[in-house]
This record gives C-alpha cells, sequence and structure tokens, in this order.
C-alpha cells in the first residue's frame, strides 16, 4: 500500500512501476498507453484501462443503435428493441407467444403475423399463399425490424388460442372423477409463525420446522438445501414470519424447495406431458380441482432427426444428446407456452409436472446418453427416476417445480405403456387383455392382474403421418373417413372439423387401403391394378398412385395421392404391429381364442373403423365386441399421476410387475412379420370374416 502521489491523503494498492508514481481509484488511468512498457504484461493499471476502454467503446455501439417500438395487437402489447430484432424476438420480449414450432427457422409457418404499419425486412417463404401475401402476412421469425411497425395476430391464431383452451374442456369432460382427491407432488403450506422474543430466541430454521411441524409435516425427514438456509432470514422478515413453504415429497424424504415471503395461495397450476416419438402433447392442469385449463399437441422437432427410435439415438452417436434434448425442449417449451397464453397463466404458476415417454425419448430430453440401449444386452441407463426440478430439466416452469418421470421396464418400452396401462386399469382386473399403443414405437402388452408380459415392435411413424406423402395427424383437415365407390372408383371423405382436404390421418389410411382393396384397385401384395384405365389410377413420379382428391378442392392446389410407395410403408407398419401380437400370444402359449379384450391406444385417430382395420390385418379377427379404444392413453395416465399420489406408487407397481419380451433377437417375431406383409395376411385362415 502507499499514498497516492496526487492526493496523499489516499491510501491506494496501484503503482505504476514504469513511473515510480502511485494512483488511488480517481487517478487510476495508465499514463502512456501507446509507448512500450516492460512491466505491461503484469500491470493492473493496464488491464483496468484496457476494460475501461472496451466498456466506453461498447456503450457508444449500443447507444448508436437504433431503438425501434413495435405494438402486437388485438392485445395491445409493446416492445423496444434494437433494429434488426426479429419479430418473433421482440414477441419474446413484449410477453406475446407465437407459435413457432420450428424454433424459429422458418420451416413450419406457424407464427404468422399481419403487418398494419412499418419498416420489416422479410425473408422470401414459400409457406405464405399469395393470398395471404397480399394481406400482408409475414412469419414473425423471418422478419426483421428497420423501424416502429404495428402487428396483429391474425384471427386464426386466435382460434387456435380458443380451440387449445377447448381441448383443455373435452379432456376435464373424459377424465372427471377418475381422481377422487387431489394430491401433488409439490405441496404449498402456508405458516404464521410467532416472532422471535428473548424467551423463544431458537434459530429462524427451527422457527420454520415447528411450523411445519404442526402442519403434519415429517420434519425429521425433511432435506434443506443451502439456497433455501441463505434466503430465510430476509424472507421471514419480509413477510412479518407470514410465510409459504414449498415441500416436495420424495420416496424416502421430504425436500424444501423454496420458502416465500406471505401466505396467501398463489395459483399452481400442474403439467401433464407425453413426449412421443413423432408427436408431443402438453395438459394444463388446475391443481386445485384437477380440471385440464388447455390442452396442446405438435410434432416432436427431432423427427428431423429420424422418424424412429433407433435412428434418434444415431444421430444422437453423431450429432450429441444435447441437441436432440434441445429439440424435444424447444418441442415442449413451445407448446407449454402456448397453452399457458390460452389460459392467461405465468410459468411460475407451474408447480408439478409429470413427464410419459417411452424409454429413448426421456433419455434424450433429460440429456442421458441412450446408446446402450440400441447395443446388447439393450441396457438403458436408468429405469426408474427420482423426483427431478424443472430448472434442472430446462422446462418452461418454476425452475423448483416437481418433476415426476414415468418409469419404464426395460429397453423399448418405457413410461408411456405405463401410464396408458394406469389409466387404462386392466391390470387390476381377471379378464386375459391384450393392450396395445399403436404408435411409432408400437408397444404391445398381455395379460391380467396375475401377470403381465410386455413387448415393442417398430411400427413406424406411417400411423401418425410420417412417410407418407399427404401424411398429417388428425388435425383440422385431415381426411379421417373414406369410403369408395365399387363401379366408379370416386371416393367419398370425411374430414376433420368438416375443413377442406389437406392430408390425410392414420384411420383415414386405414379406411383407405380396405377400400382400395375392396375395389380390386390393389391386389393383396400391395400393388396397384394397372390395367383399369381410370382417372383415379394414374402413374405419379413414375409410380402407381390413386387421386384421393383433386387439386381444384384442395387448399395448396395440388392433387392429393397415395402412391404404391405409402401403401407399402403402411402395409409395413401394419406387418409390425399384427406379428407383435402374434409372437407375444405364442410366447404365452395362447392364440387368440383365449383373448377375451383388446385395449387400443394411440395418436393415429379417434374414429378408428375396427371392421376396416381387420380388413387390412391391423387387427386380429375376433368378436369385434371385444375391442375397445382408449384414444391417447399416454397423456390421460400422466394426468392420473400429476393429480394423485396412490397413482404415482401404482404406476411404479406396474414398471415392476411387467416381463420384457425382447423382440430384437426373436427369430419367430421375424416369421411371424414376414408372413403379415400381406393384405390381410398370409394365412387367410386366421381372417375367416374378410374370406
Amino acid at each position: 500500500m502507499g499514498k497516492c502521489t496526487r492526493h496523499p491523503e489516499k491510501d491506494t494498492r496501484f503503482q505504476c512501476l514504469k513511473h515510480g508514481v502511485w494512483l488511488c481509484d480517481e487517478c487510476l488511468s495508465c499514463r502512456d498507453p501507446e509507448l512500450y512498457c516492460k512491466h505491461r504484461s503484469a500491470c493492473p493499471i493496464w488491464f483496468i484501462e484496457k476494460r475501461r476502454r472496451r466498456q466506453e467503446k461498447e456503450e457508444q455501439a449500443a447507444a448508436a443503435v437504433q431503438r425501434v417500438h413495435v405494438r402486437f395487437e388485438p392485445e395491445g402489447k409493446t416492445a423496444d428493441v434494437p433494429a434488426g430484432t426479429t419479430l418473433l424476438e421482440a414477441a419474446e420480449s413484449a410477453g406475446v407467444h407465437l407459435n413457432a414450432s420450428c424454433n424459429g427457422k422458418g420451416l413450419c409457418g406457424k407464427c404468422k403475423l399481419v403487418v398494419e404499419s412499418g419498416k420489416l425486412d422479410s425473408e422470401p417463404t414459400t409457406l405464405l399463399s399469395d393470398a395471404e401475401k397480399q394481406k400482408r402476412y409475414v412469419l414473425a421469425c423471418q422478419s426483421r425490424l428497420r423501424g416502429d411497425a404495428v402487428v396483429r395476430i391474425p384471427p386464426e391464431a386466435i382460434e387456435r388460442k380458443l380451440k387449445v383452451a377447448g381441448m383443455g374442456r373435452e379432456a376435464t369432460e373424459r377424465l372427471t372423477g377418475l381422481v377422487g382427491k387431489i394430491d401433488p407432488m409439490l405441496r404449498e403450506i402456508p405458516l404464521e409463525l410467532l416472532p422471535p422474543t428473548i424467551e423463544d430466541a431458537v434459530s429462524d430454521l427451527d422457527r420454520l420446522n415447528r411450523g411445519l411441524k404442526q402442519q403434519g409435516c415429517d420434519i425429521e425427514k425433511l432435506n434443506v438445501g443451502l439456497a433455501v438456509m441463505r434466503q430465510l432470514s430476509e424472507v421471514m422478515r419480509e413477510g412479518h414470519w407470514n410465510v409459504t413453504a414449498s415441500v416436495v415429497r420424495h420416496r424416502c424424504f421430504n425436500e424444501l424447495l423454496e420458502v416465500r415471503p406471505g401466505n396467501g395461495r398463489e395459483p399452481c397450476l400442474g403439467l401433464a406431458i407425453d413426449v412421443g416419438t413423432t408427436t408431443i402433447v402438453v395438459y394444463l392442469v388446475d391443481m386445485a380441482d384437477g380440471s385440464v385449463r388447455a390442452a396442446t399437441s405438435a410434432h416432436n422437432r427431432q423427427a428431423a432427426c429420424g422418424d424412429d427410435v433407433i435412428n434418434r439415438m444415431v444421430c444422437a452417436e453423431k450429432d450429441g444428446v444435447r441437441k436432440l434434448s434441445a429439440m424435444a425442449l424447444a418441442s415442449i417449451n413451445s407448446l407449454i407456452g402456448e397453452a399457458l397464453d390460452s389460459a392467461g397463466a405465468q410459468a411460475r404458476e407451474v408447480k408439478n409436472i409429470v413427464v410419459a415417454g417411452n424409454t429413448v425419448m426421456t433419455h434424450l430430453l433429460l440429456q442421458i446418453e441412450p446408446r446402450y440401449i440400441r447395443r446388447a444386452p439393450y441396457i438403458p441407463t436408468v429405469a426408474e427416476f427420482p423426483i427431478l426440478k424443472a430448472g434442472d430439466i430446462g422446462l418452461k416452469a418454476h425452475p423448483a417445480a416437481a418433476v415426476f418421470v414415468m418409469p419404464g421396464p426395460a429397453s423399448f418400452v418405457g413410461g408411456d405403456i405405463v401410464a396408458g396401462m394406469l389409466y387404462a386399469g386392466f391390470h387390476r382386473e381377471a379378464p386375459l387383455t391384450l393392450f396395445i399403443d399403436v404408435g411409432t414405437n408400437g408397444e404391445i402388452v398381455l395379460g391380467t392382474r396375475e401377470w403381465l408380459m410386455t413387448a415393442a415392435c417398430s411400427a413406424g411413424p406411417a400411423f401418425e403421418g410420417g412417410g407418407i406423402q399427404w401424411g398429417m395427424r388428425a388435425e383440422q383437415g385431415a381426411i379421417e373417413k373414406v369410403a369408395i365407390h365399387l363401379e366408379t372408383f370416386e371416393p367419398e371423405l370425411t374430414t376433420v372439423g368438416n375443413e377442406p382436404p389437406r392430408g390425410i390421418c392414420g384411420s383415414g389410411m386405414i379406411d383407405l387401403i380396405s377400400e382400395l382393396l375392396s375395389a380390386g384397385i390393389i391386389d393383396r401384395s400391395g400393388r396397384f391394378a394397372s390395367d383399369l384405365n381410370h382417372a383415379r389410377v394414374r402413374r405419379v413420379r413414375d409410380e402407381w398412385s390413386y387421386v384421393l382428391v383433386r387439386a381444384d378442392r384442395t387448399p395448396a392446389g395440388e392433387d392429393i395421392v397415395f402412391t404404391e410407395s405409402d401403401l407399402k410403408n403402411l402395409i409395413y407398419s401394419k406387418g409390425a404391429v399384427y406379428a407383435g401380437f402374434t409372437t407375444l400370444l405364442k410366447e404365452a402359449g395362447l392364440d387368440f381364442s383365449a383373448v377375451e379384450r383388446v385395449l387400443i391406444s394411440g395418436g393415429f385417430g379417434q374414429y378408428l373403423d375396427i371392421e376396416k382395420a381387420v380388413c387390412i390385418g391391423l387387427l386380429p379377427d375376433i368378436d369385434r365386441d371385444k375391442f375397445r379404444y382408449l384414444g391417447n392413453s399416454s397423456i390421460a395416465g400422466a394426468y392420473l399421476a400429476l393429480v394423485s399420489e396412490p397413482h404415482r406408487r401404482e404406476a411404479r407397481e406396474i414398471c415392476h410387475a411387467m416381463t420384457y419380451i425382447d423382440f430384437s433377437s426373436n427369430s419367430r417375431y421375424m416369421d411371424e412379420f414376414t408372413s403379415a406383409l400381406f393384405l390381410p395376411h398370409t394365412n387367410l385362415e386366421m381372417f375367416p370374416s374378410v374370406v
């Protein structure tokens, strides 16, 4: 230490060794910054000078950047952002949710806005029609602000917001009455504590524990983190000893996650999330009464890395698990934002979350290495997860929100099938039941309350629209029912919402194949008849196709066709599912005559025609009264686990009760699969009603 040369009354620790002078904070500046100095490499004065100059340049650059003002109608929310900011980024700053399921890459075409005034630079895109461009539609992620602007959320986006809320009401009607008492993982306990006195001079934490014990919390098994302890003194006094403690129940202990001032009850929401290989579904749930405030779904962005779980794992080895985790999180968080926006809620209100997905999807979401799932002996890293925190995963919720991940019994049978069984409930009953979740990773369970066997067959994404030229999920405009006139070959179509046809969903594809087969347009091997000489049957891009909808009836202005390649993909998918049925039954020493009921789950359309599914060989030819369709049982099971502790315990019990049969090394399965690659099957004796 020394005295400043210019201010001798001030002590300082900085000395310029070149000139031998001491400099206080006021004088701290290099005297000769442009001249060589042998002391410079270790001179703190020089480094402080450099940092100051850099900060001045940054401040000057920031001041030189033009700021623009943007207003979003009809909400009237505004943001001031630097010129060159995209409308999507500006919307986020303004707290306006836009559905950008491609994460702002300009691939989904969903973040549409209408420019009412202002100057923008927009990238050209084919995702906007000529009519939309004339109405000044732009994609928010591809449009940069160059001046003040006013933009409007288009009516169709507002309608989508209302639809999300409406889907929540429909889900509430379906799930009402399944759970009696709402019992979340994270409890918020309001406390009125007595202020400390000389006579009652216990620590703040002891005082809090005393209050929790009075509310029935087992403080002997209560874990308190250091972060909570650091905040405790300020929180207790800010709230005048009225506080709210957030306590999450683990299997063997409780954990105090947060203490906040005030003992008023804040809104508490939950999320049930079904992470499918192709589709992700999110329910936003009011934890006070169990009602579903909003429900929304979208494609999993990981589909860009492959249609099935094997390709996802290969992609993860090549590009890293973190990349695929980010893609899944972007999809989930976009849906969460959409649901919250529809309900007028905030992310911090979400305190409880349940995630259901197959083993690979949960590993990728949590950034856990999945590569050994696809290598013998096919072992996952984790089968049963502890309670996690949303902040550690990256979910759009309160950072301390408790996350329950559905356990999975095996490498290719995961938490989604456990959630489905939790909803179906057949593991509690005596009848021999065959349960199938028809998705990209087709999972099957056979059993009763005495025993359960499970297996997985790679059905592929065809029934969810993947790999099919005009395939799509069961959204507005999807063709869901098809009937073909046996003489004229003209189709009669029904679309979701009675909207103009945009594509065809799973139930429509099953109808279509059955009708093509009945009309003689295709044969049992899946080949088109080439001698029909009919305008509906023609070659498209060097392969035979059936024209389902002509261009003048479609919004896209193109023919919707069903090609021979589409047909092959669907035959492979239905063959994989049927082979899974027969193989699992034979492993148990049974056949279809022993099955008392068949429960069908999956996202390929609630209007599945059982008769036509049997006709093409997707389902077995047994008494039709034995079939029951459950809808998306995975999201329903996730909901049950979200609102009920007994159901969370039951999920673990289901997982432990199942015996897994591996099809990857099972020669019987390959034989059954090959036999099922005909319509309906190689062995017609198995389908007497179809013959």
